[in-house]
């Protein structure tokens, strides 16, 4: 018999272990070579794993396991025919049998201990060992839980859920629904909780703030939309005027577009933008390279196609390596105004909010326009408050007129029209 061993590959560098999101077939099927057979996490994104050849696969790991890379998860044989005829099937009962044949053993083997195991203390039951060191460690009584198990057993569940009473309080004092959910973190939840936790207890972070007027934005948006979309392909955004603003900004400031190794300090000549786009396994950053060398329309089509990987569950590990700045959005969900955590290594990331029309003072009247509060936040360690504060004022110089500053006084020239 010809036995394929499916190892786990290397999503990227750096990478030694995946977790096993969602198995995408079942053990026992029939697969065919290059079908995804399983969801994979890493630290950096989620993957498909495609069958390496076609045959009847048997899963060596369960959901949720964390296996290493180049570890075995499931074996695929090759001999077995395609389960279209009689044969397969008559196959499946042998396959069936062992186990059936085990399984009264299994269900026999706890009856002897079972009038042991589990004394009865009035109506409550009495706890499993699980449960019991769970309510010892709450400093409660199996009294005072009511068990769902059988017979009244208090299950490690009913220990879990029980609320600890206040002092000098009933017990059974909540009248409404008191569940709890527990879910085990995903691999690249926990690696994004590890580097958050990083940043703040490695850097020296600060964060300035600001806020631009996004009336001519506006104005250039409703003006030319459907021409820039007609002959792009692509709708017209903020993120490309804020993308072209922050690439001016870094070429005018270079220590912001630069990283510590060490006792050494990085400068990067290019702008590798990192876009922070939230997807179902949680927020993801793609990478736009040489954003400075991109026009409106290159970084808009490049923002889309990533946002769909992203939102797909498509996107590589090769597409969110690098980056030297990003740029996060918090205003798609309402946010007025945030500090941002720097993204590591990098040392400077942009934070944009929601707009809101607001009364401000223009040539010494009093107008309504739509204004946005922005935010840097940086390392303290390698930028400087002068650079940092300059920084966000040049970019605030490319939102508030840019015509002059990002079209390069002609407006259509510069959006590709």
């Amino acid at each position: 018999m010809s036995v394929l061993e499916m190892k786990v590959p290397s999503p990227g560098e750096s990478i030694t272990e995946v977790e096993i999101a969602t198995w995408l077939v079942k053990d026992g099927d029939y697969v065919e070579k290059d079908q995804p057979i399983a969801e994979v996490d890493s630290d950096k994104a989620t993957l498909e794993l495609p069958a390496e050849q076609s045959g009847v696969i048997t899963l060596k790991a369960e959901e949720g396991d964390v296996v290493q890379v180049g570890q075995v998860v499931c074996l695929i044989d090759m001999d077995a025919a395609k389960p279209e005829g009689a044969a397969p099937a008559a196959e499946a009962p042998k396959q069936e049998e062992a186990p059936k044949a085990a399984e009264p053993a299994k269900q026999e083997a706890p009856k002897p201990a079972a009038p042991v195991a589990a004394p009865q203390t009035y109506a409550t039951g009495a706890p499993s060992p699980a449960a019991k060191k769970i309510l010892d460690e709450k400093g409660m009584d199996a009294a005072q839980v009511s068990g769902t198990g059988r017979d009244g057993r208090i299950t490690k569940t009913d220990a879990e859920l029980a609320a600890v009473p206040a002092l000098g309080g009933s017990p059974m004092t909540a009248t409404g629904a008191r569940t709890t959910t527990t879910t085990k973190l995903s691999v690249l939840r926990r690696k994004i909780a590890q580097r958050l936790v990083s940043v703040k207890n490695e850097t020296a972070m600060l964060t300035t703030f600001n806020e631009v007027d996004m009336s001519e934005i506006f104005r250039l948006r409703k003006q030319y939309k459907e021409e820039f979309a007609q002959k792009h392909g692509v709708g017209l955004g903020f993120m490309s005027f804020f993308t072209k603003a922050v690439t001016r900004a870094l070429q005018m400031y270079p220590d912001v577009n630069a990283s510590i190794d060490g006792d050494f300090k990085v400068n990067y000549d290019f702008c590798d933008i990192s876009i922070a786009v939230s997807g179902p396994k949680g927020l993801m950053v793609p990478v736009l390279r040489n954003a400075e060398n991109m026009s409106f329309a290159s970084v808009e089509a490049n923002i889309k196609d990533l946002a769909v990987k992203v939102r797909d569950g498509k996107i590589t590990v090769d597409e969110m390596t690098g980056g030297t700045f990003t740029i996060t959005n918090g205003g798609t969900f309402g946010s007025m105004m945030s500090t941002p955590i720097i993204n590591p290594p990098q040392s400077a990331i942009l934070g944009m909010h929601n707009i809101i029309q607001r009364p401000v003072a223009v040539d010494g009247q009093v107008v309504i326009r739509p204004m946005m509060y922005v935010a840097m936040s940086y390392d303290h360690r390698i930028i400087d408050g002068k650079e940092s504060v300059g920084f966000l004022v040049a970019v605030k110089e490319g939102i508030d007129n840019p015509v002059e500053i990002l079209l390069e006084g002609d407006e259509r020239k510069g959006l590709g029209l």
